[in-house]
């Protein structure tokens, strides 16, 4: 038997536009070309957080899509890449783009060690344009795309008030291998490295239930919580709390404890914590 099998049952279930739309703030005519994709994208980082509390919680989250719907659309939650990114991908093929979904291994912050690929990301491809665009609303990071960027390589691209490239980088395997690099602190900075090779639904529910409750994966012990807005990126890393402007400043504290931390996600991050939810190394699971 295999993880999924009864979804592979009839027909895949398709989003509610309607309310995905309302949830991010999109207004706009429903067709698919490069200009809804970029607002589309942008709509979505602007509207849903990032946020881990599942896994910090012990338990892997669901990526069926009435259940993401439930929780990022309705429920006023957050998710990881693999609930933003196939949520998006739900959205984007009812609107008529081709989406292939792609795993990624992160870079930031490894310092040279090799991690498996465990970040899920989307190649669009848009009627009348002539190559796909790499989109991905679920990298907890403030290197993030907030917008979706054509997969062409040595060319800086300025998604909303951030620059990206991809560039190419040498490796073992038969295919190319694309890196996302973000413009930070003065400097290029690799984010993620993929090969266009496609992955499919049941790949992502293995590392899903693998980053969710591996007892050695930051995200089943350490609240990750991202916000991006017009103005700011927010970050709170445990009790650690960034919030960067556009313009490169800079605020950093430490929040007092598990009082501060609900008030902060429901205020800041604009999350509705659930009654029980673990939010610090220190709280007992949920349940």
């Amino acid at each position: 038997m295999t993880i999924n099998d009864a979804s592979a049952q009839g027909a895949a279930p398709r989003p509610d536009l309607d309310a995905y739309l309302a949830r991010t703030g999109w207004t706009g005519e429903r067709r698919a070309d490069a200009a809804t994709l970029r607002s589309l994208h942008l709509a979505h980082m602007y509207g849903i957080p990032f946020e881990n509390l599942e896994p910090l919680g012990g338990s892997a989250p669901s990526l069926a899509l009435p259940d993401l719907e439930a929780k990022l659309v309705r429920g006023g939650r957050g998710g990881y890449c693999y609930e933003h990114n196939t949520l998006l991908a739900a959205v984007l093929e009812a609107f008529g783009f081709g989406v292939t979904r792609l795993a990624a291994r992160v870079l930031l912050g490894a310092g040279g060690a090799v991690r498996p690929r465990t970040h899920m990301l989307l190649l669009v491809d848009v009627p009348g344009e002539p190559g796909p665009y790499v989109a991905d609303v679920g990298f907890g990071a403030g290197g993030a795309l907030l917008e979706p960027v054509p997969l062409v390589a040595d060319t800086e691209f300025r998604d909303a008030t951030r620059r990206h490239r991809l560039v190419h980088r040498p490796h073992r395997g038969p295919l190319e291998l694309w890196v996302l690099q973000a413009y930070e602190d003065d400097a290029w900075r690799d984010q993620y490295a993929f090969t266009l090779e496609p992955f499919e639904a049941p790949d992502f529910e293995v590392v899903n239930w693998h980053i969710a409750t591996n007892p050695r994966s930051p995200f089943s012990h350490l609240l990750y919580v991202q916000r991006t807005t017009p103005d700011a990126h927010l970050a709170l890393s445990g009790r650690h709390l960034v919030e960067t402007r556009t313009d490169g400043s800079r605020k950093e504290r430490e929040l007092t404890g598990h009082d501060e931390i609900v008030r902060v996600l429901t205020d800041d991050f604009g999350i509705a914590v659930p009654d029980g939810a673990r939010l610090d190394a220190g709280d007992a699971p949920a349940g």
